[in-house]
């Protein structure tokens, strides 16, 4: 009788998930119907010892239950070598805290676990700088802590956007125009009077009729619709977390493009689930970390995109025993 492939979740505490809403659980809930035993932890359930990487793990089982959609078992020590894969899904702040699970996990999949997505792409991958490697998919885009290159950049392109490279959800993004006053004091505290960096990108007007688009994609390959979030009347931004609306939409021809152009790269790198955000056919962000979207479009469109990334998994662990035997 063989022995069922263990998953384990990194995620924050899933008592205090949006059950309705939570990309996280629906990979759950898909890994647990394709046989997968499931384990649980939170980021300080983490070690390394003498270059060992060890979780404190506990048996976890999902349901598709508003009201009780979890149940945890007693806790045990262990290497995570011994988990088949691990899902590390833990939301920003992308701080030095994360940046250290990563090392703890990249010792994980040295000892053989599959890491989704890969530690080093998430400790590579910013998603705001990354854009930069796919220049031919972006709009114009500065990334520096000089104020005087960000004047000239609105100068030069008369509407902006500025955004912390470090945020998320929609925090500290702001819009300028030419001639707008309060276009130095916007430079000043996203830079830190010229001692952080930020980013600049030429406005994308599309926004407000077309939305932010998110364009998932499963091991390089783009779930076939997106969901476009659709700022409120009195925001410019297109965060869920902002007070945006979510409206599914079937890819277009640009957004295929977009994919043929980032995913194979992403795949090749490890990266297994990514969400790009695209406005007006440009891609503005590359999700690396715990991108979601997974619920509104299985909702909206029938789809089950957590069953697609598992299956994606478990091809991955099906080639990797191919190759062990």
């Amino acid at each position: 009788m063989s022995t069922a492939r263990r998953l384990g979740v990194v995620m924050d505490p899933i008592g205090a998930i949006a059950y309705a809403k939570d990309s996280t659980l629906a990979m759950l809930l898909a890994a647990e119907r394709r046989g997968f035993a499931l384990s649980y932890l939170e980021l300080g359930d983490l070690m390394l010892r003498d270059g060992v990487a060890f979780g404190r793990t506990r048996p976890l089982t999902v349901r598709a239950d508003p009201e009780a959609w979890f149940t945890l078992g007693e806790p045990v020590t262990e290497p995570l070598g011994r988990l088949d894969c691990i899902l590390m899904r833990k939301d920003p702040p992308f701080d030095t805290e994360y940046i250290y699970s990563t090392y703890i996990l990249e010792r994980a999949e040295n000892q053989g676990a599959l890491v989704v997505n890969r530690p080093q792409g998430l400790r590579d991958m910013n998603e705001k700088v990354y854009t930069a490697w796919f220049p031919q998919c972006c709009a114009a885009t500065v990334v520096t802590r000089d104020m005087g290159e960000m004047a000239a950049f609105l100068r030069e392109h008369g509407r902006i956007v500025v955004k912390p490279l470090e945020g998320m959800g929609g925090r500290s993004i702001f819009v300028l125009k030419s001639g707008d006053p309060n276009a130095r004091v916007v430079f000043e505290t996203l830079t830190s009077y010229g001692q952080r960096f930020a980013i600049v990108q030429r406005y994308i007007p599309e926004i407000a009729t077309s939305g932010d688009s998110r364009v998932l994609l499963v091991d390089g390959e783009p779930v076939p619709c997106a969901l476009a979030r659709m700022p409120s009347g009195e925001d410019h931004r297109g965060n869920l977390a902002a007070g945006a609306r979510g409206v599914g939409r079937a890819l277009d021809d640009r957004d295929r493009w977009l994919a043929r152009e980032i995913g194979p790269s992403m795949a090749a790198r490890g990266m297994m689930f990514v969400g790009l955000d695209v406005i007006g056919g440009f891609v503005t962000e590359i999700n690396v970390t715990s991108p979601t979207g997974i619920r509104e479009l299985d909702k909206q469109f029938g789809t089950d995109i957590g069953a697609l990334l598992i299956e994606a998994i478990a091809r991955r662990l099906d080639a990797a025993q191919r190759r062990s035997a």
